[in-house]
């Protein structure tokens, strides 16, 4: 049994797999950003089994101060498994008060703050476990930094290559001693808000992406799987976008991620 943290865990693929994680007798911590919909949220895993929530955690991820309050109140959970699912694509208010874009700062620069804060308290045993896409464009460091406006499409794009790219980069720190970082893209167009919100469509059967990230959290598959990509349409481990191959783009990225949170 393993405690797992999921951040959007208040709808979708999120609290689909915190579901499926119950049922399997795991511990689960529980984000989200709503207290009503992480009420909601809790019921329904307990509905799997009783007691399986071990904690809810509430958070705007927009907000890095909020990540970093965050990550303080799961830093004594004892927690295995961080599952960076909170994820934004279509949103009326692209900018943060601080002039970023938030689908950076929760794509890619919130994960990055919450791993960096718990990798710590994390067993060597432990994974993180990142959710990647399909869709991956070039990260253009000026728009990371939020002196370019990107659309919709092209800054999720980027956000998840980004993920992807820290990702690989934390797998190259940590080494095989250490917890496992994997990127997972967990399937095309999933029946989700997300996708319901930004493309109009009803999506596919959801449970194609809670089953490899249950599987990304908890068997041994992916027990040697630091730094790799899982590309779930195509059913295996694949090769990301090639700039997360570059150590020197990857360095470069990690760095842009920094000098935001520096500031």
């Amino acid at each position: 049994m393993s405690t797992i943290m999921i951040t959007g865990a208040t709808d979708g693929i999120g609290l689909a797999t915190a579901q499926r994680l119950a049922s399997l007798d795991h511990r689960l911590v529980l984000h989200g950003r709503s207290p009503g919909r992480l009420a909601d949220a809790r019921a329904a895993v307990e509905a799997q089994r009783a007691g399986s929530v071990l904690a809810t955690a509430l958070a705007d991820l927009s907000d890095l101060s909020e990540v970093d309050a965050l990550a303080a109140a799961a830093a004594d959970l004892s927690i295995d498994v961080l599952v960076n699912n909170a994820g934004v694509y279509h949103t009326e208010h692209p900018v943060t008060v601080d002039g970023l874009d938030v689908r950076f700062v929760v794509n890619t620069i919130a994960p990055y703050r919450l791993t960096r804060l718990l990798l710590a308290h994390l067993p060597a045993s432990g994974r993180v476990v990142n959710l990647s896409s399909a869709a991956q464009a070039p990260v253009d460091l000026q728009a990371l930094a939020g002196g370019r406006r990107l659309d919709h499409g092209t800054a999720y794009a980027q956000s998840k290559l980004a993920l992807t790219m820290w990702t690989r980069h934390l797998a190259d720190q940590v080494g095989p001693d250490g917890p496992v970082a994997v990127a997972v893209n967990p399937g095309s167009l999933l029946a989700s808000k997300m996708v319901r919100d930004g493309f109009g469509i009803a999506g596919n059967d959801i449970n194609i992406g809670v089953e490899v990230l249950v599987r990304a959290s908890t068997s041994g598959e992916f027990a040697d799987a630091g730094g790799k990509y899982y590309d779930n349409d195509a059913g295996r481990f694949a090769d990301p976008h090639p700039d997360a191959l570059d150590p020197e783009k990857r360095a470069a990225l990690v760095a842009g991620i920094d000098r935001v949170l520096g500031r």
